[in-house]
């Protein structure tokens, strides 16, 4: 028993100084704020090439060209490299599209792959051998950039030629379409805000978020170039690149709007994907991080950085040593203490994200105990993740659902609703036990562990019915009148 208690104050004592990290993190980007970017004024403009990666995202592909082809930027000095993977009928709209684009004098190309090895990373690397920009920008199927999203980025890469990749902060297309929209826009909003800025204001390792950012072709080449052993391609490039003596900047005042996943079981996915190339991209450079001449403090933030996710590990251990601790009114769980003042550390960063962005930020937010909620049910799927990733387990690249295909709350049961299920019937036994013995400090946590996991153990257990996978009719084949222009939004 004194070993549980053992175990159990120090993975307190982790979350409580993943806590103060957070802390740290909050006031850097407080002070990151009064410092702007740099931008150089240039006399011309460098060749850019785009790079459009696409996989069966038929319902969102045509709003994306119709944004990238709208870039304010010399079109002798642009290309645009549309890589598509696809598999349905998402190929043949985006033919049409192109030959549409082109025939109006966009230097659109369409790039097709006889397989879809590595898939993201396998396309981008695939374009970058036939591009001939010096910069490359890049765009997932979901995000409308800006007009002026090259003029504004462009010049951030130019005032530093040690700077390998300048971020873009994301902005939310559906933020307000539900409570799960919601609570994702303000991760999304903290880890942009919070954590991206302050890493960045501080000269930390910083990550090119996979969309909405563009890259140096010559810190691409000189990291080793997109890898295909991770589903974080995007982080695993960004650290090599620093490594490799390269800075990444973060630059919050472009903003780029973009589709949340509408539906939890989407959100999950996601979620899950995020967890376990994180996970591997930890795996894989973590050694060579504390083998780099970077100072201490800078592994350091890069070791919280990668391991992250460990925290929902962490948190399932807990969880689990609540029971037998439980058993024995003598051994009470000190480690309520330990975790509720670290816990007070997650509003404070919500609350900065949404102060930093929207004049009317008290009114959002009520949405904290939703992303709470969620976030802890989400625990075990990420548990999954981060096992599969420190045992070298594979598994297939699973691109979101965008658009209306997500919209229709396309997902498949997920087995593992049924131990989310039981892990919520344990915490409600162990709140009950608690109350019974007097321990009501530790009710309101497993409480919460019982609400989050029965909420996504519903969701994970009663998807909504398929639906028949097609091309909405304002996305079908092109009309001979439609060619004198742009398609209607």
């Amino acid at each position: 028993m004194k070993l549980m208690t053992a175990a159990s104050l120090g993975i307190s004592a982790l979350l409580f100084l993943y806590a103060l990290y957070i802390l740290i993190l909050c006031g850097l980007s407080l002070w990151g704020r009064r410092r702007p970017v740099p931008r150089a004024n240039p006399s011309t403009w460098p060749f850019v090439t785009v790079q459009l990666p696409i996989y069966n995202e038929g319902s969102v592909v045509e709003r994306l060209l119709q944004a990238v082809v709208a870039l304010d930027y010399p079109r002798d000095r642009l290309e645009i490299q549309v890589l598509d993977d696809s598999t349905d009928e998402t190929a043949q709209l985006v033919k049409q599209l192109v030959v549409h684009y082109q025939a109006l004098g966009y230097p659109v190309e369409l790039l097709r792959r006889p397989n879809r090895n590595g898939y993201k990373a396998g396309a981008l690397a695939y374009g970058l051998r036939r591009a001939r920009g010096e910069f490359i920008a890049i765009f997932d199927a979901d995000f409308v950039p800006p007009p002026d999203f090259l003029k504004r980025m462009i010049p951030v890469l130019l005032a530093d030629p040690t700077i390998a990749a300048a971020q873009a902060r994301w902005d939310h297309l559906n933020a307000s379409q539900s409570w799960i929209t919601r609570a994702q826009a303000l991760m999304l909003d903290a880890h942009f805000m919070v954590d991206q800025a302050a890493r960045s204001a501080a000269g930390l390792p910083v990550n090119f978020n996979g969309s909405a950012g563009v890259w140096r072709r010559e810190a691409i080449e000189a990291a080793g170039g997109w890898e295909t052993d991770t589903l974080t391609e995007d982080l695993d490039l960004s650290y090599r690149a620093q490594l490799a003596g390269w800075r990444i900047v973060f630059v919050p005042d472009v903003a780029v709007p973009g589709e949340i996943p509408p539906t939890l079981p989407a959100f999950k996915s996601q979620q899950f994907r995020w967890a376990k190339g994180t996970t591997q991209t930890f795996r894989k450079l973590i050694g060579r991080i504390w083998r780099s001449r970077w100072p201490w403090w800078k592994r350091v933030v890069a070791t919280l950085h990668l391991g992250g996710y460990f925290t929902h590990l962490l948190g399932v251990l807990l969880l689990l040593l609540s029971g037998p601790l439980l058993r024995h009114s003598a051994e009470r769980p000190k480690w309520t203490v330990i975790l509720g003042l670290g816990l007070l550390t997650v509003p404070l960063m919500y609350g900065l994200s949404q102060q930093a962005l929207y004049p009317d930020w008290p009114r959002r937010l009520w949405v904290i105990p939703v992303l709470f909620v969620i976030g802890t049910g989400l625990t075990l799927s990420n548990t999954r993740a981060i096992i599969e990733a420190l045992l070298g387990l594979p598994s297939e690249f699973q691109r979101t659902p965008k658009g209306e295909r997500a919209a229709r709350g396309e997902s498949e049961m997920d087995p593992i609703g049924w131990i989310e299920g039981a892990f919520a019937l344990y915490a409600l036994l162990l709140a009950w036990r608690a109350w019974r013995h007097d321990l009501g400090g530790v009710v309101p946590f497993l409480l919460c562990y019982a609400l989050s996991y029965g909420i996504v153990a519903g969701f994970s257990l009663s998807p909504a019915p398929p639906a028949r996978e097609a091309v909405s009719s304002a996305r079908a084949p092109l009309k001979e009148a439609d060619r004198s222009g742009p398609f209607p939004r």
